[in-house]
């Protein structure tokens, strides 16, 4: 009797402090808008960070009821880890596609504080999205040519090709691009007369007998300039 009476309270005290902390969770969800809690984090009394560290540990060991994961699934919780911090810099990833046209970032490239670059180059190293399909899905869903068969460097000059000659509609018009012309600190007139005089780079991943053209503005939309007279800077 008294050993059952004990373990009643012990498992009664347990719930109540799991359901502390899942309070505590709502209220910092409610604040901050994600679940993403810094592990020396306190809310108050409450260790909230080592709390969430607790329940990813149980949720991985399969000692955590359906009914407690899918309360805290929808608070936005990530049990992974890796999921998180790909998820952090999936963002960066996406402010710096909109002010870039493109994810073939430079290796020293960072956005809202992230190493971004370094991330992606990380990223596009052979099987390293191994075991992650979505990882790929949720990148090529920015920017479909994320990680081209042809040079990076080729696919940046070519993203800020389109930017200059997209209207305010986003369509691209006629527009003649001088040596000079500069975007995001890349002299786009100069390559353009320089890549019109070279054959398209073609795939590395593909048979030779099957060259692939990388995307490109229409070829209406571009016209390089024989002129040396130094163009305007974006």
């Amino acid at each position: 009797m008294v050993a059952d009476w004990v373990s009643f309270n012990v498992i009664d005290t347990e719930r109540q402090d799991w359901a502390r902390g899942w309070a505590k969770l709502k209220t910092y969800v409610e604040r901050t808008g994600n679940a993403r809690v810094p592990y020396g984090h306190r809310e108050g009394a409450t260790p909230l960070g080592q709390w969430v560290a607790e329940q990813r540990r149980a949720y991985s060991a399969g000692e955590m009821s359906g009914q407690r994961a899918r309360r805290l699934e929808r608070l936005g919780m990530v049990w992974s880890v890796a999921d998180e911090r790909f998820q952090e810099n999936l963002e960066a990833a996406k402010a710096y596609y909109e002010q870039h046209w493109t994810l073939c970032a430079p290796r020293t490239a960072t956005a809202l504080g992230k190493p971004l670059g370094m991330w992606l180059a990380n990223l596009r190293r052979p099987g390293a999205l191994e075991g992650h399909p979505e990882w790929k899905t949720a990148l090529e869903a920015v920017d479909e040519d994320w990680n081209p068969d042809w040079p990076a460097d080729w696919q940046r000059h070519c993203a800020a090709l389109r930017e200059l000659v997209a209207d305010e509609e986003g369509q691209a018009g006629t527009v003649e691009v001088l040596p000079g012309v500069t975007v995001h600190g890349m002299d786009i007139g100069k390559w353009l007369g320089r890549s019109a005089s070279r054959r398209w780079p073609q795939s590395r991943r593909r048979p030779l007998s099957r060259p692939r053209r990388p995307r490109a503005p229409s070829s209406g939309a571009l016209r390089p300039s024989r002129s040396t007279r130094p163009g305007r800077a974006l």
